[in-house]
């Protein structure tokens, strides 16, 4: 079975291939969607699919551990679950089983901003139509797709407080992280150096410049992404009206 072992000679990935390209199509297809049946969601029961979609990456997540250990690939310094992604993984599937708005919060800002880097330039080395492949996209998707799920659909809102609360929760995370590296000799959170391929921190400057540089950039993000999502004053008022009439 190839596309589970762990070679990749035959099948090895390129940025912006036509897996690529494909796999950044069907995302972009599935984020139009969410907005656009946003109304005709709300009507609907999606609480199995909500909890389907939690299992789906719990049983996925397992699964690459799995064939890691397989494949002796499984090392304490590169594959313990404790990249920004890991944590969002782990965000997503709380929110979508709980439904608990501090895990949006975080998951918000994390998820959109974290995702989008990995899903624009993937520090992969298996292409399709490896597992690796497809487990990467289709967790990283729903990392994505999640947040914005319950703010379209379910009609959560970030406040300016989820940006404190995401960086606080992140400046919490640097000095634990960086602690687990010098035991396990790993680059978790790439708080040692840059990964090997290229990635958005390569514009941040060298080390260890970028890692106060990508805080900044975080910061800023968040806001932007805060603005964006946040509840507006005058759509309140528009809903009050329209119920004053009702």
């Amino acid at each position: 079975m190839e596309w589970f072992s762990g070679s990749y000679k035959d099948v090895q990935f390129q940025m912006f291939s036509t897996s690529h390209i494909t796999a950044l199509i069907v995302l972009v297809l599935i984020v139009f969607s969410l907005f656009l049946f946003r109304d005709k969601l709300q009507r609907q029961n999606m609480r199995a699919i909500e909890l389907t979609a939690a299992f789906f990456l719990i049983g996925i997540e397992t699964a690459y551990h799995v064939w890691m250990l397989q494949t002796g690939t499984w090392t304490a310094s590169r594959s313990l679950p404790l990249e920004l992604c890991s944590f969002a993984t782990f965000f997503t599937i709380l929110l979508l089983i709980t439904g608990k708005k501090i895990f949006y919060e975080i998951l918000l800002f994390i998820g959109l901003l974290g995702a989008s880097q990995a899903l624009i330039t993937p520090y992969l080395y298996f292409g399709f139509p490896h597992f690796r492949f497809f487990h990467f996209f289709c967790t990283h998707m729903l990392i994505f797709c999640t947040p914005l799920y319950f703010t379209w659909v379910k009609e959560y809102r970030p406040t300016f407080m989820s940006i404190v609360k995401t960086m606080i929760f992140l400046n919490i995370l640097v000095p634990v992280i960086s602690f687990i590296n010098q035991l396990t000799k790993g680059n978790y959170l790439y708080l040692h150096h840059k990964p090997a391929t290229a990635s958005m921190l390569d514009l941040l400057g060298p080390y260890p410049w970028y890692i106060l540089s990508l805080e900044a950039v975080a910061f800023v993000l968040s806001v932007i992404v805060w603005l964006l999502f946040r509840k507006k004053a005058a759509t309140i008022v528009v809903k009050k009206d329209f119920q004053h009439y009702l």
